[in-house]
C-alpha cells in the first residue's frame, strides 16, 4: 500500500512542476515581445502598439497564462503610443488583477495603479501627468520591486518612436 501512494505521488510530481511554467505557446505571442529589465527583475513584456492591441490589452489573459518563465522571467504587456498623452485605463474584461505603471518619452515612471479585475469606472487609473509607454505586469509585482513614481526604466530602442 505503501509503495503504491508513493508511486502514485511521484507520477505527479512532474505535473506539479509542469503547471508553474507555460506548457504551450501564448497566444499573445503573436504580438511579439520585448525584454525589459525593471529593478533587476527581466521582463519579457507582449508589445502593444497599435490601436486594436492597445484596446484589446490583457482582456481574458488567465494568471496561468501570466505565470513567469521556466528562467524566472516575468511576463507583462507594455502599451506603446505615438506621442506622450494623458492616458487612463480600465479593466473591462481583464480578469487577473494587475499593476500598471505609466512612462513618459524617456522612461520615467508618472503613476503607478493597482488595478482590479473587471473595474469599468472611467477614470480610476490615470497616468496625472503626459506618459507615451504603460506596463502592466501581474499584481503587487512593482511593490514588490519597490519601483516609484520618479524612477526611470530604460525602454528598449526597438519601441522607442522615431
Amino acid at each position: 500500500m505503501r509503495i503504491a501512494i508513493l508511486i502514485a505521488l511521484s507520477s505527479l510530481a512532474p505535473m506539479m512542476v509542469a503547471n508553474c511554467t507555460p506548457s504551450t505557446p501564448n497566444a499573445l505571442d503573436i504580438l511579439g515581445t520585448a525584454d525589459m529589465t525593471i529593478k533587476g527583475q527581466s521582463f519579457k513584456l507582449w508589445i502593444a502598439d497599435n490601436f486594436d492591441e492597445r484596446a484589446r490589452g490583457l482582456m481574458f489573459v488567465t494568471k496561468e497564462e501570466m505565470v513567469p518563465l521556466s528562467n524566472g522571467v516575468k511576463r507583462g504587456m507594455i502599451f506603446v503610443f505615438d506621442f506622450e498623452s494623458l492616458l487612463t485605463f480600465w479593466m473591462k474584461n481583464t480578469i487577473i488583477p494587475l499593476d500598471i505603471a505609466y512612462l513618459d518619452s524617456q522612461g520615467g515612471v508618472v503613476a503607478i495603479h493597482t488595478m482590479i479585475p473587471l473595474d469599468v469606472r472611467p477614470g480610476q487609473y490615470p497616468s496625472r501627468e503626459p506618459a507615451q509607454f504603460a506596463i502592466e505586469v501581474n499584481k503587487s509585482v512593482f511593490s514588490d520591486l519597490n519601483l516609484q513614481v520618479g524612477d526611470r526604466l530604460d525602454i528598449p530602442a526597438q519601441l522607442l518612436k522615431q
